[in-house]
């Protein structure tokens, strides 16, 4: 689909801007990846087969297990849902545990560095919604549709650097 991994790398790299996002992320630019954005930081995806992503974090991009849908919930997993927090970054400060946020997707990251979670959500399996580390922050969830939490999250994320 349009919203799918190696679309969006094919799309970074055929518009020459693969190279200027990793550069502004190496210089220490804030960075807030959305969703099919916080897939492509990770090293590879699966969707479609295997594709390389920008590898800002180590690890990969793969389908929510059979057993979700077996557990007798849907996949893509689409609408609200929480975040359990681990680490919380600068621009989600003011968002408690328990905060509903808007989800639509089908694939989940699997970091390598269990230190880069930020927060989780439960879908069946308990999945990553948010990576953090140095300058870069990702949700799967997308703060644009999601009321006042993820008004809060584009505010604060404005507001750094």
């Amino acid at each position: 689909g349009v919203g799918s991994f190696p679309a969006c790398m094919s799309n970074l790299e055929n518009r020459g801007l693969a190279e200027p996002v990793l550069r502004a992320i190496e210089a220490g630019k804030p960075f807030l990846g959305l969703c099919v954005g916080m897939q492509i930081l990770f090293a590879e995806g699966e969707e479609f087969g295997r594709h390389p992503g920008l590898g800002v974090f180590s690890g990969r991009v793969v389908r929510f297990p059979e057993s979700v849908g077996k557990r007798g919930l849907k996949v893509p997993h689409m609408g609200w849902n929480t975040l359990a927090f681990r680490r919380r970054p600068p621009a989600m400060q003011n968002v408690g545990d328990g905060s509903y946020v808007y989800f639509v997707h089908s694939y989940i990251v699997l970091p390598d560095d269990p230190g880069v979670i930020a927060s989780t959500t439960e879908h069946g399996v308990e999945f990553v919604s948010a990576v953090w580390k140095d300058n870069v922050v990702a949700t799967q969830f997308h703060p644009e549709k999601s009321q006042g939490v993820g008004l809060s999250i584009i505010e604060e994320f404005g507001k750094l650097g």
